[in-house]
């Protein structure tokens, strides 16, 4: 494992161990953290430890394509039972992501640390929200890092039944309107497989990323 220090830099990620992890320390301003993604790398740490730097061998991801909408979804989309916007409010979609509370999980990874650095990306129009509305109040959103030619994914949150679906379904659909080659999920997840997510080799995923 490598240990980073001020300097603006990442191994190849050839050198990850087998949980994934590449390297730890460094910090989350915007220019490492740019850099981290371009190259498939994203923070994940427990807030109080250091910083570990992530890519996952394999990789969770969604081709576009096969995005799974199943026939209640879909007519619930078609009714038109929420509003959905883009980048209208990402402060609250990520602090709502933070303080969800999550089936098996006591606590969150989204320290106040990581809204901050992320809110300053989405200042810079990289990292992106997904929002999900009901009578005018948020139940639901996603947000990540725009790449141009891959999302990647980072959070979700839902308040009412479907409100995440919803919103992951909506991004899918700009994404492909928008000639992106994936969607990146990182690691697997059962709610993610039953979209249509899969597997893939951190080699394929790198090819993706890097053409």
């Amino acid at each position: 494992m490598y240990y980073i220090d001020k300097d603006l830099y990442f191994p190849p990620v050839s050198e990850t161990d087998e949980e994934g992890i590449l390297a730890v320390g460094g910090d989350l301003n915007p220019e490492r953290l740019k850099l981290a993604y371009s190259n498939g790398i994203f923070p994940w740490f427990n807030e109080g430890e250091p910083i570990l730097w992530w890519s996952p061998d394999p990789r969770m991801v969604l081709f576009l394509d096969e995005l799974i909408v199943s026939k209640s979804m879909r007519n619930i989309l078609n009714r038109k039972m929420f509003k959905i916007t883009f980048n209208q409010n990402f402060a609250e979609v990520i602090s709502n992501c933070q303080n969800i509370k999550r089936e098996g999980q006591d606590g969150t990874w989204i320290s106040n640390e990581m809204i901050d650095a992320y809110c300053d990306l989405h200042a810079q129009g990289i990292a992106k929200s997904v929002e999900v509305w009901q009578d005018e109040v948020l139940v639901g959103g996603l947000y990540g890092i725009d790449l141009g030619n891959v999302f990647c994914g980072e959070s979700m949150f839902s308040k009412v039944s479907n409100a995440s679906k919803a919103a992951f379904i909506t991004l899918v659909n700009y994404l492909r309107e928008g000639n992106y080659k994936l969607l990146d999920c990182q690691v697997y997840n059962p709610h993610l497989e039953s979209l249509g997510c899969r597997e893939i080799d951190r080699d394929e995923f790198m090819s993706i990323l890097k053409s």
